[in-house]
């Protein structure tokens, strides 16, 4: 009989006769463990945890601390949530209903009968109820035919679509718990009792398929959790989430806006915002030039024949402005999507010799994609947003060393930015869509080859996902943990050898040929707009000291000292030392709750004391008084804390 490996969740291996399901050997390990086990991963695709596993396989048993071990669990209480539903709303009609980021959804059609907030508590009691039924997930293969069967005499339309799209002679398969049939894929958890916390969350309008011309339907949203105590602490993180959220600090530190008259989707910075985003581009602008960029600056609009000729018309023209047509010309421009187009024409405006690559071209580009108004959120989620882009040219010879370069400006980047959590995403191509994408396989295969090799080269651990490289080669995405454990995927690298072959870029080698040269398209903050905002939530609006618009704030106790604290603000200009005076007329208990609440990080107290002895009274913001300080001291305290 062949045997199986399987990793088990402390990372050792053990060897099982084929046929064995997953939750069996959990089983034979402990009885605790075989409460843990979710499902299973075999050869990298996720299963039920009660299917056989008959080939010799290398099997890793997935818990609740597993990505994919949430998203069974999500899954199979979304199949939990439908069969509730059918109870609750006669006649209803089902939709899709897969798992998310956190949580589930279901999407249904339910007629005349409408579902809203008022309708959760009773939605998540029948739930639990049939929750603790310990029903178990049956998994039925089934034909294409007797799928339709099925479903056509329960007059499930939405169905019985997903399965005539399917192929002749495509196996499909079906879940059953209790008295509940689903067509699905799966995988699902053993039975619905390991079920034990339920919350609705919010129900939104969807079309069906994503298509505006189809029926909207009701897509209810869901999260479920093992134990109560997580479902206790994910709700009390979703309230310190608002407390954060950077659409609200955002006004009440004053840094960004929206305007109903300039558009959705396109933030205007005011000064203060405009003061961090240039520190921020400034910071990477000097780490640039020491690593040998130059900079370039293109416009924010181009022919439509630029973007024909990169692919970005044909993959994303749906997603982009219309074009911008010239009666008089005949000509049609597009609001800028992408800047590569543009930096690959700045590399082909001259002949280019192997001895002056590699070249790094760097600019902070704005671009524009139309996003539907529904997902636009805050600065995550705009219509206009500038990536701090960078497009480097070098020969295949040079393409690890560039890449392991660029690998480290983005690492050093994220740290000093606080997000000492991130995880590495390969992100590679779909070999079964590859219509999704441009260029051969042979160039898909360097591409992918060289990101694996390079990442491999220095140790970084690293995560794989299938299916979500850009259409013109795969990526290394940096996905960030913020302060709250949620994940943000902010910088990114991408090798590419398809877009020099469709703009026909060339260098001349050493043996006097031409040659086409790799493309790393790299960005480390990802876009300022997504950046500061998930940046905003990490630090709650207390930014690093370096990076904050305003370092201090000088409070006067009354009038009569403003002149000595416009003195003291002028020679802490000269320290490159930032701040304002507060001349309010407000008592200075006012001034220091209002100054604590704007989330300034040092307040120098000025009264008739601190004028005599030519000193500034020193607090810090949620620490309180730090003591008197004569100018100097105070210079030499700050440059302490910067260090820190």
């Amino acid at each position: 009989m062949s045997k199986i490996n399987i990793t088990l969740p402390d990372g050792s291996i053990r060897e099982y006769d084929s046929g064995v399901t997953s939750m069996e050997i959990a089983q034979s390990i402990s009885e605790g463990l075989a409460r843990n086990v979710l499902s299973a991963k075999v050869d990298g695709e996720v299963w039920d945890s009660m299917r056989p596993i008959q080939q010799d396989s290398k099997v890793q048993l997935l818990t609740w601390r597993d990505a994919e071990g949430k998203a069974t669990f999500w899954h199979s209480t979304a199949h939990l949530m439908a069969e509730a539903l059918e109870v609750i709303y006669p006649g209803v009609k089902l939709g899709t209903g897969p798992s998310i980021e956190n949580g589930f959804y279901y999407d249904v059609d339910a007629g005349d009968q409408t579902i809203s907030s008022d309708d959760f508590k009773k939605i998540e009691d029948k739930m639990l109820e049939l929750a603790r039924q310990k029903n178990e997930f049956i998994r039925k293969d089934i034909s294409k035919e007797d799928a339709l069967t099925y479903f056509r005499e329960k007059g499930d339309e939405y169905k019985i679509e997903l399965i005539e799209k399917r192929g002749p002679d495509e196996a499909l398969t079906l879940y059953e718990q209790g008295n509940f049939v689903d067509l699905c894929r799966g995988p699902h958890l053993p039975n619905t009792s390991k079920i034990k916390a339920i919350k609705m969350m919010k129900v939104a309008g969807a079309y069906w398929q994503g298509d505006d011309s189809r029926q909207q339907m009701t897509r209810v949203y869901g999260i479920s959790f093992p134990q109560q105590k997580e479902l206790k602490q994910y709700l009390l993180m979703l309230e310190e989430a608002k407390k954060r959220d950077h659409r609200k600090l955002g006004a009440e530190l004053e840094l960004f806006m929206f305007s109903e008259k300039v558009g959705a989707g396109l933030p205007i910075w005011l000064p203060k915002g405009a003061a961090l985003r240039n520190r921020l581009e400034n910071f990477l602008k000097d780490e640039q030039v020491k690593r040998g960029y130059q900079p370039v600056i293109t416009p924010h609009i181009a022919k439509k024949e630029l973007y024909m000729t990169s692919g970005h018309w044909e993959k994303y023209g749906e997603d982009s402005f219309q074009p911008i047509n010239t009666p008089k010309e005949g000509e049609e421009f597009l609001l800028k999507p992408m800047n590569c187009p543009h930096h690959c024409e700045v590399y082909g405006h001259k002949p280019r010799s192997y001895r002056e690559l590699p070249v790094r071209f760097a600019e902070f580009g704005t671009v524009y994609r139309y996003e539907q108004s529904g997902e636009l959120h805050g600065l995550t989620r705009v219509r206009g947003f500038t990536q701090d882009d960078a497009h480097l040219f070098c020969t295949p010879d040079q393409l690890k060393e560039e890449f392991l370069s660029v690998l480290e400006l983005t690492t050093y980047v994220i740290k000093k930015m606080g997000f000492d959590n991130f995880t590495a995403q390969i992100s590679l191509r779909d070999p079964e869509n590859k219509a999704k994408y441009i260029g051969s396989d042979e160039n898909w295969e360097k591409a992918e080859r060289a990101i694996i090799e390079a990442t491999q080269e220095v140790g970084l651990e690293t995560i794989t996902e299938t299916g979500e490289a850009a259409f013109y080669g795969p990526k290394l995405d940096f996905m960030i943990k913020d302060a709250l454990g949620r994940s943000w995927q902010l910088g990114t690298i991408q090798v590419d050898y398809n877009l020099p072959e469709r703009f026909e870029l060339e260098y001349i080698g050493s043996d006097n040929q031409a040659h086409r040269p790799v493309m790393i398209h790299r960005a480390p903050f990802g876009s300022m707009e997504r950046f500061i905002g998930v940046l905003i939530e990490h630090c709650a609006g207390k930014f690093p000291l370096w990076l904050t618009p305003d370092q201090f704030a000088l409070l006067p106790i009354s009038e009569r000292f403003e002149g000595y604290c416009k003195e003291i603000k002028n020679k802490l200009a000269e320290h490159d030392i930032r701040g304002f005076i507060d001349n309010r007329g407000e008592t200075i208990g006012r001034k220091i709750r209002d100054t604590e609440l704007k989330k300034i990080p040092i307040m120098l107290i000025v009264g008739e004391k601190e004028v005599e002895e030519g000193k500034v009274s020193v607090r810090l913001q949620g620490e309180g008084d730090q003591g008197s300080k004569t100018l100097a001291e105070f210079v030499d305290y700050f440059n302490g804390l910067l260090a820190d």
